[in-house]
């Protein structure tokens, strides 16, 4: 018997392919190198109720329409703005056509009418849910790069909400009309390691009612009320830098960004993958443990304002890895403790570790549609591990992988034991397709700083990841994100293997997207990758009188679009959005 076959299969009378049609994918193993039997983890099969009845408990995906759905996506229509220069709006714009990659194989004629759908699913990656008001943000970095904070911030959960919407609307996959199976995000889904941020996430994710609003719960309290040029200030008279060029002033617009909204959930079943600043504060520093630091997080006290010389020293120690243990940051903050001003403490915005991260998964209040968990397991709890694997459908498993390098900075890398278990899981699912998740990008896996619990274990880059991979004709994508940008890189291996790495814009920069990716087998050798980008449910057109919850979403992308400093290339070239990648048949 298998190790690692899909343990939802031996489970009392259910059978494997009734549940994959209820949940649309379980629980493969548990990221410690090992199948787990249904007495050994929860998030693997779930409780004993739901693997007994896990078809009643669970919202199906959504019935296959007769025809590929585009309604919602970039296919049909995108955000586009109106006018070159100065504050811009958005309007309805024409869609992105879907550009054919040959790069890896030829595609041949004929394939449309016999392709088989493999699955389907859909990615997010790069939330960033902001407590925008946690005295650990580093917006005054602002005074020596303009992009370091964005005056959208306070909207990320909003934000996430239309997106959620967005793809719960979706009736089937873009080009096949598959249900789609599940969704994934991989990485940073919250921005600064905060216990408020992971449960705003959660409940974004799995439904539920959320304040966006930490500290004093009758007002905000941050950057944006300070009264400093720097920093946008929406309900105040002050003529800030971004008013100057030409953002509008909304009175009510802070007291309508931290009132309570709601989120219906995702009606499919969801994963987790982890990033930098899920791991890391700030998603750079290793300084769990630092008890000043957890002080000032709670705390009543935030630093927001410095010189621009002191705020470029700071950066350029956090862009070139020269204080990935926050001794310095530590050091900076201590010298400016007369400078911080007066907030209200909240034990809620304290940081959280990887232990309580895969917990949070773990609550049943959190489960949504499912699975427990999210792919996490109480096996990756007990060795702390962050990484795992799971069946998509009976052809297909998919691989979560943990990239972030605890030992700090924000490039990434897998320790040996991550790298031996990758290739053990890929040899045993041999007989398998297989996507690989991750939050790093190959060629953002750099740091190859020592992991402090295992410090005597070798780190690996993303190069060797990449030979890895090429080893096994069965890998068909590397998904990911990190790099806030719409990229697509064929890899031909010289092992002979050759695979799609995907990676997504974020939804926190312009022009917050997620991407829906079908597998298809075309019968004739080769298998097509179709990708298909879509945005929140938000309107494109915005109205500054609107500050609902629906108003805030679109808000959120103009906003976004505006930022100062915000590059305008995140949207990647046509062949890095909605396209059809073919691969010749492993």
């Amino acid at each position: 018997m298998s190790r690692t076959r899909s343990v939802t299969g031996s489970g009392r009378g259910i059978h494997r392919r009734s549940v994959l049609a209820a949940t649309g994918a379980v629980a493969l193993a548990g990221g410690v190198g090992y199948a787990l039997r249904p007495s050994d983890s929860q998030a693997a099969t779930g409780t004993q109720q739901a693997t007994e009845g896990v078809a009643a408990s669970s919202r199906q995906a959504p019935a296959a329409p007769l025809a590929p759905y585009t309604k919602g996506t970039t296919v049909a229509s995108v955000a586009a703005p109106r006018g070159s220069s100065g504050y811009r709006r958005l309007n309805d714009g024409p869609g992105w056509q879907r550009v054919v990659r040959s790069d890896l194989a030829a595609p041949k004629p004929g394939r449309a009418g016999r392709r088989t759908p493999l699955a389907a699913f859909v990615q997010l990656t790069d939330l960033h849910i902001i407590d925008a008001q946690h005295p650990l943000r580093l917006e005054y970095l602002r005074s020596a790069d303009i992009h370091a904070w964005r005056p959208h911030e306070a909207l990320t959960v909003q934000g996430a909400i239309a997106l959620v919407e967005r793809i719960n609307a979706l009736r089937g996959a873009p080009v096949t009309g598959s249900p789609l199976h599940f969704a994934m995000t991989t990485g940073d889904n919250t921005d600064n390691n905060a216990k408020s941020e992971l449960d705003w996430f959660l409940k974004i994710m799995s439904g539920g009612r959320i304040t966006p609003n930490s500290g004093d719960p009758r007002r905000y309290e941050g950057v944006q009320n300070s009264g400093l040029k720097q920093y946008w200030q929406p309900d105040a008279p002050v003529r800030d830098s971004d008013k100057q060029a030409g953002f509008p002033h909304l009175d009510g617009f802070l007291k309508a960004a931290i009132r309570e909204v709601r989120s219906p959930g995702l009606n499919l079943p969801w994963y987790s993958t982890v990033g930098n600043h899920d791991s890391l504060p700030m998603g750079c520093y290793a300084s769990h443990g630092d008890s000043y630091l957890t002080e000032l997080a709670v705390g009543g006290r935030k630093l927001m304002d410095v010189s621009a010389a002191e705020a470029q020293r700071l950066q350029a120690q956090i862009k070139k890895a020269r204080d990935p243990e926050g001794v310095r940051y530590h050091d900076f903050l201590t010298s400016h403790a007369r400078g911080m001003r007066s907030v209200t403490p909240d034990e809620r915005r304290a940081p959280f570790t990887p232990a309580e991260y895969l917990r949070a998964h773990l609550d049943p209040a959190h489960r949504g549609v499912g699975p427990a968990g999210h792919g996490y397991s109480s096996a990756n709890l007990d060795a702390g591990t962050q990484y795992y694997a799971f069946r998509i459908s009976d052809d297909v498993i998919g691989i979560s992988l943990d990239t972030t390098d605890s030992g700090g900075h924000y490039e990434g890398s897998i320790g040996t034991a991550q790298l031996k278990w990758l290739d053990k899981t890929l040899r045993d699912n041999k007989d398998s397709y297989a996507v690989i998740f991750s939050h790093h990008t190959s060629k953002t896996m750099t740091n190859l700083r020592s992991d402090p619990a295992r410090p005597a274990e070798r780190r690996h880059d993303g190069q060797e990841v990449l030979a890895l991979l090429g080893g096994h004709p069965r890998v068909l994508a590397w998904v990911n994100g990190h790099i806030h940008k719409n990229v697509i890189t064929p890899h031909a291996l010289a092992s002979g293997g050759s695979f799609w790495e995907i990676s997504t814009a974020s939804h926190v920069d312009f022009p917050q997207l997620a991407r829906v990716i079908e597998l298809t087998d075309n019968k004739d050798g080769t298998i097509s990758l179709f990708t298909t980008l879509v945005e929140s449910s938000a309107p494109h057109r915005t109205d500054f009188s609107d500050l609902s919850q629906t108003g805030l979403a679109a808000l959120y992308r103009e906003l976004s679009l505006n930022a100062p400093g915000a590059r305008t290339t995140l949207g990647g070239a046509p062949e890095d959005r909605n396209t059809e990648l073919v691969l010749k048949k492993g």
